[in-house]
């Protein structure tokens, strides 16, 4: 039958150093057994080395975009990765809003990872009130949960707080990332689900500089899951188990904070996931 395969969408920006953003997305998606979709948001020029250049997409060619997939998929999933401006938020919203495309994950890419801010305060002040609201799982790291939050997050019992928080701002289930305590021998994850049910999620740490792309990755291997069906506890879990696995079975490829290997297998108990 057409449209019985699953189908998830990634809404973002590109990376043509192929490491993160849809180049990402795409890769794990399709890893995952899902056939992926794209609404090209943004186009950089990026590497391992960082960011040369950006071009956000005219709000014309992302309505199109989102028009063209609903016209012809069947998309069970979705996710927002990089949405450049407070322009393509809030016409990535509206379109959010008139197409139905299954669970939306939102992965507020708007710190990087030494600390800069990608997306501008009124920006992100859009992504809070409009965006946040719309998602039925929000992942940010610990910078962007400070900062949806509007707390300051030094131990884990403030992860719980903030995720009670953007829980209560609009977001139905909340995966807070541990990844920015440095010091620690474990990366610690805190889950709150819609029902109330939380718990944590851990892996030990691999000395390498290659983890551009991690929150892209659970992010878009989460959404994959959500497509095949799973229930959001389980899609986590795999989520978490897969970027582990990507960066233990690594790669090595450019000169700075190369990509994950997104070839990585996991496995369950019984077969492979």
């Amino acid at each position: 039958m057409t449209n019985d395969f699953p189908q998830a969408l990634t809404i973002a920006g590109t990376d043509s150093g192929g490491g993160a953003g849809i180049s990402a997305d795409f890769k794990t998606i399709q890893m995952r057994g899902v056939f992926a979709t794209m609404v090209v948001v943004a186009v950089t020029a990026q590497n391992t080395l960082g960011v040369q250049d950006a071009l956000a997409m005219p709000p014309k060619l992302i309505d199109e975009q989102f028009s063209s997939l609903a016209a012809d998929f069947k998309i069970r999933a979705c996710k927002t990765g990089m949405l450049a401006d407070p322009l393509r938020v809030k016409t990535v919203v509206n379109n959010l809003k008139r197409y139905d495309f299954g669970p939306l994950t939102v992965d507020p890419v708007m710190i990087a990872k030494g600390g800069a801010k990608l997306l501008s305060d009124d920006a992100i002040s859009v992504v809070r009130e409009q965006l946040l609201p719309l998602a039925d799982l929000i992942t940010p790291n610990l910078p962007e949960a400070e900062e949806l939050a509007q707390m300051q997050i030094t131990k884990e019992a403030e992860m719980e707080a903030a995720g009670q928080r953007l829980q209560s701002m609009g977001a139905k289930n909340v995966l807070v990332k541990g990844g920015h305590f440095s010091s620690d021998d474990e990366a610690n994850d805190f889950v709150l689900l819609a029902d109330g049910h939380s718990f944590w999620m851990t892996a030990k740490r691999k000395q390498t500089r290659n983890t551009h792309g991690t929150g892209d990755t659970i992010s878009s291997c989460i959404t994959a899951e959500l497509a095949k069906g799973k229930s959001m506890e389980d899609a986590l879990k795999i989520g978490k188990a897969y970027v582990e696995a990507t960066i233990k079975q690594g790669i090595n490829v450019g000169h700075g904070h190369g990509p994950l290997n997104h070839w990585a297998k996991i496995r369950s108990d019984n077969n492979e996931l």
